[in-house]
This record gives C-alpha cells, structure tokens and sequence, in this order.
C-alpha cells in the first residue's frame, strides 16, 4: 500500500522544513542500527501505571456443580423415591412380564410403564394376556440394561458405577421409550470425561440416531478440534464407508472451523498493526508539540534521556526523525525508512483536524497535496484512517494523551 499511495516525489524543500522544525539532541547510548516503527513494543511497565485496577470477576459455577444443585433441587422427598424403588424389586402386585434378550424375565406393573413411556403403553396395549400377566419383550440389550432402565422408569434411581458402564444402552433405550430424563442423564454422564478420540465417531453417530443435539455438538466439537488424531482411528475408516454423508458434512466443518481461526488470527493482527500505528501517531505529536528526552520542537527545553517516556512507540519515532533528517535521499522510494516517515507524516495528516495550527512538519503541506491522488488510493488511506480511528475510539480514556491531559 505505501509504494502506490506515495509513488510521487516530494520537493527538497519539505524536507528542509522538516529537519529546521526538531530540536535534536546527540545521543550516545543505542548507537544500532535503525529500529523498525512498527517493531515496537505496544505495552509498556509506564503505560499501565495509571489504570485502577478491574474488579474481581464474578465467580461462574462450574457445569457439575449446576448438575448436582438441579438433582438436588427435587421436590420428590427421598423416602418417596425408595418406596417407589422397593416396589419395582419387590415387584408387589406386578402384572407385566418384561422378556430382555437373554430370555430373563422382569416384573413390573403396567400402570407405571403406561405412565412413564408412551411408547411402553401402546406396547402393553397390544400385548399378549396370559392368566392376567401381560408380556412385552426388549430385545437387542442384555437383562441387566433393561433392568437398570425399568428401575429408572420408577423412581429415577440408578447406581452411577452401573449407569456409566452400560449409558450407550441407556441412551439407545432412553430414545426407544421416550424418556427425555434418562437421555438427559445419558449426555450428562458422557460429557464427563466418557468420550475419548477413540469412541467418538461411533458416539456421534449413535447420538444423531437418538435424537440428542446437544451431544451432537459435543461430539463434533471435539473432533474439530483433534481432528488430525480422530481421522486416523478405526472408528472413522469405519465411518467413511458405512455413513460417507456425515463424512462430508465432517470435513465441512473442520474447513470452515479452520477457515474461522486464521480470519480470528488476521484480525487480531490487522488489529496490533492498526494500535502500533495509532501509538506511533500519538508519539508523533508528543514529539513535535511537547518535546521529549533528547528530541522536540526548537522552542522547547529537551527534558534529558534521564526521564522515562511514557510513550511505547516514541523511541522508535524518535529513530525515524533522526534517520530523516541525516538520510542522503530522503525521497518516497528510495529509502525504505523515509518511506515510512513519509507514510506517518501523511497518516498524521490525514487524522488532523487542524492542519493551520499542527506542530507537525508537513501536516499543511500534505493537506494540499490530497487533490493529486488518484481514488483508488484516496480510498485506501480513507480505509487505513477508520481503522486507526477505530483503535482510538476503542482506546477511549486509557489512551496515553488522555491520561496526561
């Protein structure tokens, strides 16, 4: 952008004005070469001095601590729920017959099933009545699922250890029967630290057949992230023949994931260059209005290199204006450090809201020399002004002039 917006050539005499406005004093120390403005450092010990410190953020609760206050939160009195649990392994009065894949058998009552599952009450309906025992069968799961799962059906009662061996099974019978509190459970207790890179795929693609969104995202956002180590397990070769579609769909998002974070990263570096620009303006006109340690306007008294600037981008403006103002070509082109001189001068200019009455060498001059450029390059430094104004704006009163005034 600097080579075309300032491809013209400026007179001898700008620069003349320009060296006749400083009073620069000799410094020995750092006698390095010259330092790049935008390789400045953006903070600064000194430009933090000043801002209170923010309170304390409100303490968020974590996911399991919230889990554990809705359980507890029950109105349902504990002697209740062991009732209601007694009374399924007691099996008192039960007239149903659940048959389970093994050929097991478990008593219940019909009235709770109709109750707890619309699913179980049409099934009940249809079922076969011998001597008043009504049979329903649950295949494709072991007895001791379906025995976990109608214990629930009762009181919402389950062992934790029992739950997390057998809560793919729960999950599958939680979406077979209906049973929103179950799956809830069920996504509850695989969000804990069940899921692995290894179950994940056959996990999201059992949750997309139960109907369980919230799961869905856990899974995929997981194998977004580690998406490199998932595609090189089993479960995805697997995958990629049985369901090609989800693949697909897969592949789309981790693109547009990644296409995500590297716009995320180059904003947030157009955003540092955009900052170190609107420091480098802001030291600039401390510079040129106030004076600084060995550097400033001739009517000013040079306040020594013993004092600390408090202006992170100053020692590098600092460096430009002394490389400029000894620099033999010192035209838009030629110099790579003039150029960049040149390029804040007109920036300067162009952020100016008095030129008439700015300290800033060159600022009217610039001014009047708007009316030679071209649109496409008016328009590419009216772009870089709002971007820079947009930091300023951001930057409000915890801008170093700000504070100072």
């Amino acid at each position: 952008m600097a080579s075309s917006i300032l491809g013209y050539s400026w007179p001898s005499s700008p620069g003349q004005y320009f060296i006749g406005s400083f009073n620069l004093r000799i410094e020995e120390s750092d006698p390095g070469g010259i330092v790049p403005l935008l390789d400045v450092p953006t903070t600064s010990s000194h430009h933090n001095h000043n801002i209170p410190v923010p309170p304390p953020l409100p303490a968020v609760p974590s996911r399991t601590n919230y889990y554990k206050k809705l359980t507890e939160c029950t109105c349902v009195p504990k002697e209740t729920r062991d009732t209601w649990d007694k009374l399924f392994k007691e099996g008192y009065g039960a007239d149903v017959n659940v048959i389970t894949e093994d050929i097991a058998v478990i008593w219940a009552h019909s009235n709770v099933l109709s109750i707890a599952s619309p699913v179980l009450k049409s099934m009940l309906q249809r079922s076969k009545v011998k001597n008043g025992i009504k049979y329903i069968k649950i295949p494709g799961l072991p007895y001791a699922s379906v025995y976990a799962f109608i214990r629930f059906l009762y009181s919402s009662c389950y062992e934790e250890d029992e739950m997390k061996k057998r809560v793919l099974h729960m999950l599958v019978l939680s979406h077979s029967f209906s049973i929103p509190s179950l799956k809830r459970v069920c996504v509850h207790i695989l969000e804990q630290g069940w899921l692995t890179t290894e179950n994940i795929v056959d996990v999201l693609q059992l949750a997309k057949n139960c109907d369980a969104p919230r799961l869905c995202f856990i899974c995929i956002r997981m194998i977004v992230k580690n998406f490199k180590h998932i595609s090189k397990t089993d479960g995805w070769k697997v995958m990629k023949h049985v369901n090609p579609a989800l693949e697909q769909e897969l592949l789309e998002l981790v693109v547009e994931a990644d296409s995500r974070r590297r716009e995320r990263l180059n904003k947030i570096e157009d955003r540092k260059l955009y900052l170190q620009l609107y420091e480098a303006m802001e030291a600039l006109l401390h510079i040129c209005q106030d004076g600084c340690r060995t550097i400033g306007p001739s009517d000013k008294v040079l306040k020594g290199s013993q004092v600390a600037c408090i202006f992170p981008a100053c020692k590098g403006i600092e460096t430009l204006v002394r490389h400029f103002s000894t620099c033999k070509t010192r035209v838009p082109g030629g110099c790579v450090q003039c150029k960049r001189m040149w390029q804040l001068l007109e920036l300067h200019s162009r952020m100016c809201n008095d030129p008439q009455f700015c300290k800033v060498p060159l600022c009217r001059h610039f001014k009047e020399k708007l009316e030679q450029q071209t649109k496409k390059d008016e328009a590419r430094w009216k772009l870089l002004v709002s971007k820079v104004m947009a930091v300023k704006i951001a930057q409000g009163p915890f801008s170093t002039r700000s504070r100072l005034s």
